[in-house]
This record gives structure tokens, sequence and C-alpha cells, in this order.
């Protein structure tokens, strides 16, 4: 069974602490709806953290 995965959208944000429960939080509530959520800190600036939103 092959998984194709779509990224929706991307954007870089000033990272947080609790910006991973955001994430959690979304992945959690709209799994059924066939969204994913990510997030990864900035390879230039780790200040920074990558928020993506996937279709799978």
């Amino acid at each position: 069974m092959e998984s194709k995965i779509e990224v929706l959208s991307t954007v870089t944000v000033q990272n947080s602490p609790d910006l991973y429960k955001v994430v959690d939080s979304l992945n959690r509530t709209l799994k059924q709806k066939d969204l994913m959520f990510g997030l990864a800190l900035d390879q230039e600036d780790q200040n920074k953290a990558v928020f993506t939103i996937y279709r799978t």
C-alpha cells in the first residue's frame, strides 16, 4: 500500500518552548480529516521553527 503525503503549506515562525503542544493538539484533533502537522527547527536559525501542514 503506497502512502502519498502532500505538503499543503510551510511557514517559518519564532520558536517557542510550547509550540510542539499546538502541533500535537492539531495532529490529534484533525487526524480523521487526513491532515498531519510537522514541526522542525530551522537549520539556519535555531531560534526559528518550520511548521508544515500535510494531507495524507
